[in-house]
């Protein structure tokens, strides 16, 4: 399978634009390049059954977010606060950012 670069990283406000939580808004937990899929968070919700251990007594049912492919997410620009496709740039300092195409505003977090 071919693996794409994503433009997202953690911590990015994205929309979900497909699937059963489609509409939904969240906060990027974890990126996983290898397989081009994001944890975002109180998305894709799954119930894992564990099974009872010398620590756990009892097994249980634990809800957690499972990943979901970044095709299906699409980011938040920060400045207008509408999802919108995502373009990168060298800056003349050398930095690359990524930047909003619609409202041509960086959205590198101003750290």
């Amino acid at each position: 399978m071919k693996q794409g670069r994503t433009y997202l990283k953690k911590e990015d406000q994205v929309e979900v634009i497909a699937g059963k939580d489609k509409g939904r808004v969240g906060k990027i937990l974890k990126v996983l390049p290898e397989t081009d899929q994001a944890v975002v968070e109180r998305i894709n919700m799954i119930k894992r059954h564990t099974k009872p251990t010398e620590m756990n007594q009892q097994g249980q049912i634990v809800e957690r977010e499972a990943p979901i492919h970044v095709s299906n997410l699409q980011l938040i620009c920060p400045e207008c606060t509408k999802t919108g496709r995502i373009g990168k740039k060298i800056l003349d300092d050398g930095t690359k950012v990524r930047f909003c195409k619609s409202c041509g505003e960086s959205i590198e977090s101003k750290s």
